[in-house]
């Protein structure tokens, strides 16, 4: 059992990191969340929910499972600070806006001094970046943010596993974060050919 840090933003697709956590406390993992405001309300566009007890109960699905939402401006959550390790940090999606400050060193809210922490502590950090087209202000903030340590997975589904839904549309780029934290799943099937 191991301790993730997952963000929402309010890039398009927040369903990634609804999936994300589920498959992840369906493992047993602690998670810790942090929605950005322009994050619920994406949500509320993209999934029809609003408020928090409605974020919370979508998100938690057994009394059991440890799982905890903080907002952004609470800079009291034990993973801004070094002094506390976990596992890695995943924020799905990533907005553009979230990946700037990240690649400037900007730590105006938890998430984005959590991001910044993970990357002084040389923590695995993944950014699931969710735009398009791209800037080369975009492209060049991606390229400091990896220089720094961090992962960018884009958002881009492949289509050589035949998805048949959005459900598994959503899977394959789960599936790939799962794949670069190293936790089994049966989400996506490699590329096979013949």
């Amino acid at each position: 059992m191991s301790d993730y840090v997952i963000g929402i933003t309010g890039a398009s697709g927040s369903i990634y990191g609804v999936r994300l956590i589920h498959e992840l406390v369906s493992r047993k993992h602690h998670v810790d969340v942090v929605i950005t405001n322009a994050g619920k309300k994406v949500m509320e566009v993209e999934l029809g929910i609003s408020g928090s007890k409605e974020i919370k109960n979508l998100l938690v699905s057994q009394k059991k499972i440890r799982i905890r939402i903080w907002e952004n401006d609470d800079f009291s959550a034990p993973f801004m600070s070094g002094s506390n390790a976990y596992e890695a940090v995943v924020i799905i999606p990533c907005s553009v806006g979230k990946l700037a400050a990240i690649a400037n060193g900007i730590s105006g809210n938890l998430l984005e001094r959590t991001a910044d922490v993970a990357l002084k502590e040389k923590m695995p950090l993944l950014l699931v970046i969710r735009e398009t087209p791209l800037s080369l202000i975009h492209l060049e903030n991606m390229v400091k943010v990896v220089k720094a340590g961090a992962q960018v997975l884009p958002a881009m589904p492949a289509f050589y596993h035949h998805p048949k839904t959005i459900d598994d549309m959503v899977n394959f780029i789960v599936g790939k974060v799962l794949n670069l934290l190293r936790i089994d799943h049966n989400l996506l099937k490699g590329w096979k050919t013949g």
